[in-house]
């Protein structure tokens, strides 16, 4: 299984988590299981090969801070989704958002370029493909303003 692959299993589950009552660590007791792998592999190819230790970690942390986090993340979409009003986005994308802005803010060792790049194609493969270019610009202005805010530390 590929970090692609993982990433699109955690953004699966941070969509589920916004139609459920269940904890994130209640979603990932009965999803990140091979049982439910092997039910799901039958009929959807990403969940064919059960996740490694390591990968399986990171499908945690991306559920768990997403819904950890989830307030935060949503004003930061707010904020940058100009013109649109929040209940408007499509679930599918702020589940997306969700995760690659999680990504940039919490996990240094994903480069913010891959987290979008992975973030368009997703958004390309589950929506139309004018959400990809509305979700590029999202997460382009985030990390720009983001960016500029630390400064160089040059002096």
């Amino acid at each position: 299984m590929t970090r692609s692959s993982a990433r699109e299993i955690a953004v699966h589950f941070v969509f589920e988590l916004g139609f459920s009552h269940m904890t994130a660590d209640e979603l990932l007791a009965a999803a990140l299981t091979r049982p439910a792998f092997e039910l799901l592999g039958q009929e959807e190819p990403l969940y064919a090969e059960f996740p490694n230790v390591e990968q399986k970690a990171y499908i945690s942390e991306l559920t768990r801070g997403v819904y950890g986090r989830g307030g935060e993340l949503d004003e930061y979409i707010s904020k940058y989704a100009i013109g649109w009003n929040f209940s408007r986005i499509p679930r599918v994308v702020v589940a997306i958002l969700r995760v690659c802005m999680y990504e940039i803010l919490y996990m240094s060792s994903v480069p913010n370029a891959a987290a979008i790049n992975e973030a368009v194609e997703l958004t390309k493969r589950y929506e139309e493909p004018e959400l990809a270019a509305f979700v590029n610009g999202i997460l382009g202005s985030f990390v720009r303003e983001r960016t500029a805010g630390e400064g160089t530390g040059a002096e």
